[in-house]
């Protein structure tokens, strides 16, 4: 099914404006992630090299997800250093599988809640897709990706008001983690649309189906039969949708919230201008980013996943003309690496 799925999309592909079409950094791991559709199928796709490598992030050290045995080699020789002190042990594989970055982001995100939309209060992670890594606090499960979001989500309550987010817009919506969060609580009342590229798309597609069913989320097909694409149409017959870069210049209406996380940073310049240009043309009210300051790591001969050119902080006023910034924030919402570099939140409100 799969399979075809992907086939149908990349037959589509070859008769879009380049525009649409997967940058640097993506066609780099487009193969790897097709290719391990192909052999392993899509139930188990959080554990694959290939997702966990391009956009299923962990909290482990920096390799660690594809590489297990870094993690069962560093626990066996701290078990044989600190025998007998069951206490550095438990602190020590605390930290080094990642739990207690976990538990920080957890502790942030609970002591900045705001019961106000979107609702998040209840929220707890499913296991579809056979996650390698997933921790428990208060009950509920969580992993990397669904507390960035929440995250970014508690950073926004924080700035604007009392706005009704119903209707958001993603690009590049990883697995699906923002669609889960908005979508499981029917308080929320929101139409999440995401945008992305092929194969990543039908992994969202199949996370999202899996949770809410196909009757719920329209997948690239689905969209493909629909002659309206307005917002309020696709709202009335879906709770959710997952459409291709190339579908998004169909979509009218009007957006509540768009939100990016991570993924600009790993295309070109142009490429981002071209989908910011579609977010003012929906008149979105609100514009969430997470992006590296400094930058996303630069192509290197072909033979490592980069960008060409760098997308920085400033670049998205640039790219938002129509937009003033409300605030930014790396302490505590984003994160700032070991080694100095910053994944920084932006918001952006549609000037009046």
């Amino acid at each position: 099914m799969w399979t075809k799925q992907i086939e149908i999309i990349s037959q589509d592909m070859q008769q879009v404006d380049p525009k649409y079409l997967p940058t640097s950094f993506w066609q780099f791991g487009a193969k790897g992630l097709q290719q391990d559709i192909e052999t392993y199928g899509i139930e188990s796709f959080r554990s694959l090299t290939s997702a966990l490598s391009f956009f299923v992030p962990t909290y482990l050290f920096h390799g660690w997800a594809t590489c297990p045995e870094k993690y069962q080699d560093m626990m066996t020789m701290c078990q044989a250093q600190l025998a007998g002190d069951r206490k550095a042990l438990l602190s020590m594989q605390d930290f080094l599988s990642g739990e207690a970055h976990a538990r920080s982001d957890f502790r942030v995100y609970k002591a900045s809640e705001i019961q106000k939309q979107p609702f998040t209060e209840h929220f707890s992670e499913s296991l579809i897709g056979a996650p390698i890594e997933q921790f428990e606090f208060d009950e509920r499960k969580f992993s990397r990706s669904s507390l960035n979001y929440l995250l970014g989500l508690n950073f926004l309550k924080q700035q604007i008001g009392d706005v009704p987010i119903k209707t958001v817009l993603e690009i590049g919506g990883g697995f699906g983690s923002l669609g889960e969060i908005l979508l499981s609580d029917d308080r929320n009342d929101t139409f999440y649309l995401n945008v992305d590229i092929a194969p990543t798309c039908l992994f969202s597609t199949y996370y999202l189906q899996s949770l809410f069913g196909s009757d719920k989320i329209a997948d690239y097909q689905a969209i493909k039969s629909i002659a309206e694409l307005s917002l309020s149409n696709l709202s009335s017959l879906y709770k959710g949708a997952v459409i291709c870069p190339w579908q998004l210049p169909e979509v009218t209406g009007e957006l509540d919230l768009f939100i990016n996380f991570i993924s600009f940073q790993e295309m070109e310049p142009d490429i981002v201008k071209n989908y910011l240009e579609h977010v003012s043309r929906l008149n979105c009210k609100y514009v969430l980013l997470r992006n590296l300051k400094e930058g996303k790591q630069l192509a290197k001969n072909g033979n490592q996943a980069g960008v060409k050119q760098q997308i920085k902080a400033d670049d998205y006023d640039t790219f938002l003309p129509k937009y003033q910034l409300l605030s930014t924030n790396v302490h505590p919402f984003g994160f700032e690496t070991i080694d100095g570099y910053n994944s920084e939140l932006r918001l952006y409100k549609r000037n009046a």
